[in-house]
This record gives structure tokens, C-alpha cells and sequence, in this order.
């Protein structure tokens, strides 16, 4: 097949999450470890990094990515799920897969497919296993898709284990408190393996703290290690202080101002989460990462690890922000954000997903906006109409538009330099305008 024809039949062919929702979703292992054992488990010949966590774990996986890079290490990265090209997912020093890789990858594994049955999401996690493997990465940091404990990612024995935080996501599967989540989430949390937790919150905490214990797993919160100030931001860069810090092993000195390739007011603790990170892994294992190599990494995010998706400027007479946050913790964060950016009137194009309750969103988002209504290009997708009828509901009045595009160029036209647009609601409405 060609690639064209590869990609046609990975989307169209096989249970996917991201288009088709709840019955895409396996709820157990059996099916990765057939498919991986087919591969003679390539996953067990590499050191890895596993991420979960309602929000963050993206960036912060590219953070630490970056980090390893700019120590002279070839590090693969599995993140899910991609903008617009496949190829997103699977990443080495921030160079994509190649077209080739994918192509050869199903045409040798297809033959197993009639038997195994294997989601799209087993099969590309089995792909960025075989492929890390093929081009023997030093290290690979593993971001899980949904969840944790039945997370197809889930069968790998890393080096280090990183939860960013718990919110309401994915409730159907997950759990409908935080304590039930998190639970989930804990599952990436492996015996006589380091573990650290983002941000100490305290129903979770109780749940990490009780099956860390049992596996006999040193762990951390982050935020209860490190304390930092933003000094300066623009569009693409975050300068921080660092006010409190833990010792780095073999430093001289510790850390004292960061400069991040990114913006957006949810990376403070995305860079907490990856500092605390890079400390434990430089304490229980045999890598030696400098100040230097982690300000450098973080200055140069973008240009290592090929990093986008997250609070994106797409332009500023009128600023128009673009961001994939797309449940309650991410959302909180953000509209606190619009809230203190000066503007004259926000513009706010909005699309969701039908498998999620609206009104935990919708309730979120304020009131003196115009929206824009659109649903983006996939089968989960929720109707323009229906989201603009139950908007009206919260009191958020706007018009709904036959796609993302013309949703956000509606926008464009009525905005003036001096106002605010802002686009998202989930990540396939960014998909179609990044």
C-alpha cells in the first residue's frame, strides 16, 4: 500500500478513539501484549519515561524530551493524539516517523490484525515501540492516551513514572469523583519505581500516597519541591525565577531563572512537573543532566522536539489564541487567563466532542462573549446547532457555522484589532485552523 492508502486504512478500518468514541476503547491489555509479542516485545529494549494525568502530560512530555535532547541523548516520544499529521505521534529528537516506517510497520504487522484485532491506538503504540527500538533510542518518554491502568502504554517497565494532575475527563471510563481517576491514573505506578505527582491535591494524593507504598515507590509532588515567578511573557517565551528548589546530585549551584519555549498559563506547572521530573531521574539512574543541558533544552522546545498545540498565537491585531485544553482543569485555567489579557470584546469559537456532557464546559465559559459555533470534521464531533442550543441555555449567544474554518473566519471579519479571539474546545477544532 502506499501511505496514503496505509493511513486510509488505519483511520477508516479500525476502532478509533478519537473519531468513533466509547466503543473504540479496550478495557484491557490482552490486546497490546499479543501485538507486541508478535514484534518480540521491542518495548523492553529501551528505557522509558511513562505520563498520565488529566492535563499536561503533552507538554510536559516534550518538556522533558527536549531536556534529554539537549544532553546529547536520542530520545523517542509517543504522544497522542496528533493535529494534523499522523506522523505527530511518533517522534525521534523531533523528527517524525517516517512515511516509509509506517507503511513497512502495517504491511509486516497486518497479517496478525484477522486474529489479535488490535484498535488504531494498540497498533500505533506497537508501531512507536518497533520503530524506537529499529533506531535504538537512549531513552523514549511514553505519554498515555486515556487513563492509566488499562492504557495500552501501560506495558512498559520505566525508569520513571510522572502524573501531572487529576481532573473530570473521560468520565465513563475513568470515574466520576477525583479519588476514582486517580486511581486509574496510579496504574502507570510500577513497584521499586520512582513516581512524581504535579500537583499535590488532596483526595488523589491519598490514593497515590496508598499504592505508591504498596509498590514500594519513592514519590514526590512536585509542586510541594518547587516554587517559580513569571517574570516575562510573550507570545512564544516564559521567563521564570526560580524562588525554591531542591539540590541537583553533582551540581554546584542550583537553578535560578528558566526561559521556556512556551507560553500559556497552565505551563508554570507543567515546568514544575518537569523540573521534579529530571531531578529524580538524575538521581536514580546513571544520566548526568546539567543546568545547562535543562536550559537549554526548555529555551529551545519548539526547535528540538517540534512542539505545538498549546496556547498557540496565530496572531496579535486582534490577538487570536488557539488552545486544545478541552475539560474542566484546563478550561478553569484558561478563561482565568482571557479573563486578565486587555481586550475590548471576546470572540470565541467553540466546537466539543457528543461523547461528553456540555454543560461541565459550557458552564465554565463566560457569558459576555460572542460565540461561534462550529463541530469539527469528525464523526464524535457535536453538531453546531446542538452545542449553540445548549449554550443558550448558560446564556452564551453566538451562531453556529458549517465548519471550524468558517467559524473562526467569521470571527476574523467582526473582531477588531483591539478585541480578543480565542478557539477551542477540544483538539480537532484546533486540528483544522493550526
Amino acid at each position: 500500500m502506499t501511505y496514503k492508502a496505509t493511513l486510509q486504512y488505519l483511520f477508516k478500518q479500525l476502532p478509533m478513539f478519537q473519531r468513533v468514541g466509547p466503543k473504540a476503547f479496550k478495557k484491557d491489555l490482552k490486546n497490546i501484549k499479543k501485538l507486541v509479542a508478535t514484534l518480540d516485545n521491542p518495548h523492553k529494549k529501551f528505557p522509558t519515561i511513562h505520563l498520565a494525568g488529566t492535563n499536561g502530560k503533552g507538554s510536559t512530555g516534550h518538556m522533558i524530551a527536549a531536556i534529554l535532547q539537549a544532553s546529547g541523548l536520542k530520545v523517542g516520544l509517543y504522544t497522542s493524539p496528533h493535529y494534523r499529521d499522523f506522523r505527530e505521534r511518533i517522534k525521534i529528537n523531533g523528527k517524525y516517523i517516517s512515511k516509509k516506517s509506517v507503511v513497512h510497520f502495517v504491511a509486516e504487522t497486518q497479517p496478525h490484525f484477522k486474529t489479535i484485532k488490535p484498535s488504531f491506538f494498540e497498533i500505533t503504540v506497537a508501531m512507536a515501540f518497533d520503530y524506537f527500538e529499529k533506531q535504538q533510542v537512549d531513552i523514549a518518554v511514553i505519554e498515555t492516551g486515556l487513563g492509566g491502568r488499562l492504557d495500552s502504554t501501560n506495558v512498559i517497565k520505566p525508569l520513571l513514572s510522572v502524573i501531572t494532575n487529576i481532573s473530570f475527563d473521560h468520565t465513563n471510563f475513568l470515574g466520576n469523583t477525583l479519588k476514582k481517576i486517580a486511581k486509574e491514573k496510579a496504574g502507570i505506578i510500577k513497584k521499586n519505581t520512582p513516581v512524581v505527582i504535579g500537583e499535590y491535591q488532596k483526595d488523589p494524593a491519598k490514593v497515590f500516597k496508598t499504592i505508591a507504598k504498596n509498590r514500594n515507590a519513592d514519590l514526590t509532588f512536585a509542586n510541594k519541591k518547587w516554587k517559580l515567578e513569571l517574570i516575562k511573557e510573550t507570545p512564544t517565551t516564559s521567563t521564570f525565577n526560580i524562588l525554591k528548589s531542591p539540590s541537583f546530585k553533582q551540581q554546584h549551584t542550583n537553578l535560578k531563572k528558566i526561559t521556556l519555549n512556551a507560553s500559556g498559563p497552565f505551563q508554570k506547572n507543567n515546568l514544575i512537573t518537569t523540573l521534579e521530573a529530571i531531578r529524580v531521574l538524575n538521581e536514580t539512574s546513571n544520566y548526568n543532566i546539567t543546568n545547562t543541558n535543562i536550559q537549554k533544552g526548555l529555551k529551545n522546545l519548539i526547535e528540538l522536539t517540534n512542539f505545538k498545540g498549546r496556547w498557540y498565537v496565530e496572531s496579535t491585531k486582534p490577538l487570536c489564541i488557539m488552545d486544545s485544553a478541552h475539560n474542566e482543569g484546563g478550561l478553569k485555567i484558561n478563561m482565568k487567563r482571557l479573563k486578565e489579557i486587555p481586550h475590548q470584546q471576546l470572540h470565541f469559537v467553540l466546537g466539543m466532542v457528543n461523547d461528553k456532557d456540555p454543560g461541565k464546559i459550557l458552564s465554565l465559559l463566560p457569558k459576555s462573549a460572542t460565540y461561534y459555533f462550529a463541530k469539527a470534521n469528525i464523526p464524535r464531533g457535536l453538531k453546531a446547532e446542538k452545542l449553540k442550543d445548549a449554550a443558550r441555555g448558560f446564556k452564551l449567544n453566538g451562531k453556529a457555522y458549517s465548519s471550524v474554518k468558517n467559524a473562526l473566519a467569521a470571527a476574523k471579519r467582526k473582531a477588531t484589532k483591539k478585541d480578543l479571539i480565542y478557539v477551542g474546545g477540544s483538539i480537532f477544532v484546533i486540528a483544522e485552523v493550526i
